[in-house]
């Protein structure tokens, strides 16, 4: 553990950026979220990394934005502070990274700490867990383009309770409105990440890359664009890991699929 806010491990193929103020509950700096997009170029640029986790060191994940720090700066970009604007741009960079993405949930969730965990694709919460979506606490709007995110991901209706009360809900509502994939006990969460993550190592990155950009384009316009559909089928077609899951189902063995494919059909 190291006294940088974000910070980046890899172990083999799986990498995790690190939300590391516990003692602020890992409470976002505008420097943190500014830092954020450069330490998510890095990941996408190594090939062999196949999984992003994004975790809170301590007892919780992350309990929003540093308000004590940013003030009314959180309302709107300023002469002094373009705050939207870096959390905008943070937030698109997670969303869009081209691997498969895991937000690995404990104790507060909360503001912009939904915004990092419903930029991932997939999210695993403790028991312990709580969520909530706050700006009516203080007065202000939720960003455009994390109110699309979460309408897209829990319905219009959970969506307006959050944000009409400001309230929190537990690991299990979460669930149950689609906020959360996968529940588990504090001291399982580990594990839990270990046997998702080698779900994801297990089939292509090709598969994985070309599904997170369709499904994508599904949300964002309602369908799949005729050219994105023939960019990856073509590059699936090129790229080695049809080969070998032939060749697997041939000879009857898992399929060891290799390196994540360069660029992408957006």
């Amino acid at each position: 553990m190291t006294d940088v806010p974000l910070e980046l491990t890899v172990d083999g193929r799986v990498a995790t950026i690190w939300l590391n103020r516990p003692e602020k509950r890992n409470a976002m700096t505008a420097t943190m979220w500014q830092t954020l997009p450069d330490l998510l170029a890095g990941v996408a640029a190594d090939a062999t990394i196949r999984v992003l986790a994004v975790r809170g060191r301590g007892e919780h994940f992350c309990a929003g934005a540093d308000i004590s720090e940013l003030g009314r700066a959180l309302a709107a970009d300023t002469d002094e502070l373009a705050y939207r604007s870096i959390n905008a741009r943070a937030e698109d960079a997670l969303s869009r990274i081209a691997l498969p993405t895991v937000a690995v949930i404990d104790g507060s969730c909360v503001g912009g700490g939904v915004q990092l965990a419903l930029a991932c694709d997939l999210r695993i919460a403790t028991g312990r867990a709580r969520f909530g979506v706050t700006p009516g606490r203080l007065g202000i709007t939720y960003p455009a383009r994390s109110l699309e995110r979460l309408v897209a991901t829990v319905g219009p209706e959970a969506a307006r309770r959050l944000l009409y009360t400001g309230e929190l809900v537990g690991a299990g509502e979460a669930r149950s409105i689609g906020m959360v994939d996968l529940v588990v006990d504090a001291g399982a969460l580990d594990e839990a990440l270990a046997t998702l993550s080698a779900a994801l190592l297990a089939t292509s990155a090709v598969t994985q890359v070309a599904t997170k950009e369709m499904i994508d384009a599904i949300v964002r316009t309602g369908s799949v664009p005729t050219s994105l559909s023939e960019h990856w089928e073509r590059r699936a077609a090129a790229h080695g890991d049809l080969a070998e899951g032939l060749a697997a189902f041939a000879e009857r063995r898992s399929p060891s699929f290799g390196r994540r494919p360069e660029g992408s059909g957006l």
